[in-house]
Parts: C-alpha cells; structure tokens; sequence
C-alpha cells in the first residue's frame, strides 16, 4: 500500500498552500468576532430595567452613565434615545433608526470574509484536484509505464486538494451562520428596546 507523504503534497501544490491561508484567516476571523460578541454580550432585561426606573424617577444623568458604563448595541440605543429626549418624537426615532443601522453594521465587521471563505474554499479545493488530476495523466504520459497505479497516486494526492478545500468550507459556513444569527437577534432586540424607550420617555 503506497503511503501519501501530506508534506511532499503540500510543498508541490500551491492551492493548499492558499487553503491553509485561508484557514488561518477563518479562524482569526472567528475568534475577533467570538470575542466581540462575548464582550457585547449583558442582560438586556436587566438593563432595560434600570433604565425604566431612571426615566420614570427622572434621573437622566444617572441613566445616560449607566449607558455609557455598559457596552453594546443595545446601551448605543438607549444612550441615545435618552441624550435626545427633549426633540420632538419623530427626530428620536430617526436617531435610532441611524443608531441600529450603523451598529449593525458593526456587528457584521469581517462576517463576509467567513462567508466568502465557505463559499470560495470548495472550488479552490476543485481547482487544485483538477490540476492534480491533470499533472497525474501527464506523468504517466511521459513515463509511459507504470500503469494505474502511477495514475491511482497522482488521483489520490490531487483529492486531498478537494479535502483541504472541504476541511476550510465546512466550519466558515457553520461559524458566518452562527454569528449572522446573533446579529439577527440582537438587532431583533435594539428594534425592541427602541420601542420600549420611546415608551418610557413619552409617557
């Protein structure tokens, strides 16, 4: 049984070697966005809560500090539904139609490069057994012996291409859903809570 040398096959194949880049920057990526979100994240009950409390007390001061001592999207909503109380309802709720776009767009930061990645990284992974494919029926052309087997290697070596490609696609794709779903959820919940803060401060 021939034995595949995998560091033979990456030194003559530079379509592993993009794969490889793109796995490192899949998961450079993932990590950047994981640890976004986690530092994102607070209890949006709770917060809502005080900030209910301040606003029904009238203590403004005391609400717009605890927005700007908590991070998120959400506390970017509430900050400035509260620093802008005093215009008219309509300009507010503009404000915060331009507040949910723009964070919004930065919890989408660097989610095509995911996307783009679990789409582009199979047909690299093609690309390069194709190639491989290509180079095997060559060889045995020049060697004009050896038979299937000569041509069974180059087959075998040119499908780890398609692998690596797999290997790239699979989690990208697992990981830019994962994290379009928490953006759809929380931008779910700064809808909400724009809603409920208008409420609160026009009652």
């Amino acid at each position: 049984m021939v034995q595949l040398n995998y560091l033979e096959i990456l030194r003559s194949s530079f379509t592993l070697v993009i794969l490889i880049f793109c796995s490192i920057l899949s998961v450079t990526f993932a990590i950047e966005r994981w640890l976004f979100f986690r530092k994102n994240d607070i209890d949006s009950g709770n917060f809502l809560a005080k900030i209910k409390q301040f606003i029904e007390e009238g203590h403004f001061k005391e609400a717009l500090a605890l927005c700007e001592k908590t991070q998120g999207p959400l506390s970017m909503v509430a900050r400035t539904a509260i620093a802008n109380h005093q215009k008219p309802k309509a300009d507010v709720e503009e404000l915060l139609g331009a507040v949910r776009l723009e964070e919004r767009l930065k919890m989408e930061r660097f989610l095509v490069v995911l996307g783009t990645l679990g789409n582009t990284a199979p047909f690299i992974g093609l690309f390069g057994t194709v190639v491989g494919i290509i180079k095997a029926f060559q060889d045995l052309a020049i060697s004009g012996t050896g038979g299937p087997a000569v041509v069974a290697k180059g087959i075998a070596e040119a499908l780890v291409a398609t692998a690596a490609g797999l290997a790239v696609a699979i989690p990208a794709v697992i990981v830019y859903n994962y994290f379009m779903r928490k953006v759809k959820a929380i931008s779910t919940a700064m809808e909400a809570a724009s809603l409920k803060i208008m409420v609160y401060l026009h009652t």
